[in-house]
């Protein structure tokens, strides 16, 4: 078959490799998800793997990410300084991967062993029989191939159709069909092939994949089920990984994040989903370090002072409380957006603390005692921080139920008010505390 049309996802997944007569892609659009009962894999899967397996097919069940797509949602790199041994070790770690409960649709990119016959012509043989070695190479290329043999002009068509000439799929792959195909010699006397020729068979040379120059074994897995996260089934791979046996002399490392530098050795490298949710965490708390770093620098020049940002800096923990509540509450896994909805949320919460101190600085500049100061503040200061909150709680509402954003939604309704109403009480009391004990 062909490849159906190239998407960003296709792109990572490759594809585009997806050519030839035993390869296919069906794509299927669903109803949507609130006119079904139960997941469309859930549905799927069962009666779609047993006709596979009925025909020795290998099939799998792709939908199209909400995210960054990935090769798989779970990927075992196998590095190491042998190719023929890198597929034996990746076999083993396949074999365990699909032991595990919740992984579906196995696969790897390693082809099965298949046998390849080479034919030579006997020339000499050949040419005492009156058969040029020409002839016996055009015999077989036409009967395993295409040979156009005329032209068909059908009067209700505009196009001809084209006739061409060869086996069976059958007898393409039975090699006494083959040797037994004739070829007419200049006397007219038919001869088989197999009279003609020196026949050899050995395993065909397996494709050679690597990534940054280096030779690695790809083996892919998804999941089903309630185990939606790889570093589950990661983690439970990873105790069986001792069981795998290794050439005499080598160990099987592991590794989460870098590739092997070298290939003196056997390295397991854990890619897919994991990956990308590594990089984007990483990325984002490098981020959020920035930003804690910034909003303090902004505070101590306004305030001039080196501990009243660490109080107002007190909202941003709190806001953490209200987001893990908020996902355990819709049953929800922190994602790469509810992280992001944690940062935004940073500046917001420490806005509120601003609001609150500086308010409690003017009225001690006016005279007014620390604890008065303080009460007035919460007061005052109240209506505008909840005004605050609840536009950014109805402005998440939008999101709540999309299935990228759903975290970055939790992440701000949860962190807002719980991080809002913490902050009234836990803000004023850090401050209170902190000016009292300067006070003395």
């Amino acid at each position: 078959g062909t490849a159906g049309p190239i998407s960003f996802n296709g792109l990572v997944r490759h594809y585009d490799l997806r050519r030839g007569n035993n390869v296919a892609d069906i794509q299927v659009n669903l109803v949507d998800k609130k006119d079904r009962s139960i997941q469309s894999h859930a549905q799927l899967r069962p009666a779609v793997q047993a006709i596979a397996k009925k025909y020795n097919a290998n099939v799998k069940l792709v939908e199209v990410p909400p995210g960054p797509p990935v090769l798989s949602t779970i990927v075992a790199e196998v590095y190491g300084p042998d190719y023929d041994e890198q597929i034996k070790v990746a076999q083993q770690v396949k074999n365990i991967i699909g032991q595990n409960e919740g992984v579906v649709d196995m696969d790897w990119m390693t082809e099965a062993d298949q046998i390849e016959y080479s034919f030579e012509v006997d020339k000499e043989k050949a040419m005492k029989m009156g058969i040029a070695p020409a002839q016996v190479v055009a015999t077989m290329n036409g009967a395993l191939s295409n040979m156009p043999v005329g032209i068909l002009h059908n009067p209700v068509s505009f196009d001809p159709v084209n006739i061409v000439l060869q086996l069976s799929d059958a007898d393409k792959s039975n090699i006494e069909k083959i040797k037994g195909l004739k070829v007419i010699n200049h006397r007219g006397i038919a001869i088989p092939i197999g009279d003609l020729v020196y026949i050899s068979k050995k395993v065909k040379e397996k494709s050679i994949y690597r990534k940054n120059q280096k030779r690695v074994v790809f083996v892919l897995a998804d999941l089903a089920g309630d185990l939606e996260s790889p570093s589950y089934a990661m983690m439970d791979i990873s105790k069986k990984l001792n069981e795998v046996k290794m050439p005499k002399g080598y160990e099987l490392k592991e590794s989460y994040n870098h590739q092997p530098e070298f290939e003196d050795d056997y390295t397991l490298k854990w890619d897919g989903e994991w990956q990308i949710t590594f990089e984007v965490f990483r990325d984002l708390g490098i981020a959020f370090g920035v930003v804690i770093i910034l909003i303090y620098m902004l505070i101590v020049g306004w305030f001039q002072d080196f501990k009243v940002p660490l109080v107002m800096l007190a909202a941003i923990p709190l806001s953490l409380i209200g987001i893990i509540l908020g996902h355990w509450i819709m049953g929800a896994y922190f994602t790469a957006t509810s992280m992001i909805g944690f940062i935004a949320l940073a500046g917001v919460m420490v806005r509120n603390s601003i609001l609150l101190i500086d308010f409690i600085n003017i009225r001690l500049d006016e005279g007014i005692p620390l604890k008065q100061a303080i009460i007035e503040a919460g007061a005052v200061r109240t209506t505008p921080i909840v005004l605050t909150a609840g536009a950014v709680v109805l402005g998440a509402v939008i999101i709540l139920f999309d299935p990228i954003f759903q975290g970055l939604a939790i992440s701000l309704m949860g962190g807002t008010i719980t991080s809002t109403f913490l902050t009234l009480i836990v803000v004023p009391l850090l401050y209170f505390k902190m000016m009292r004990s300067s006070t003395k």
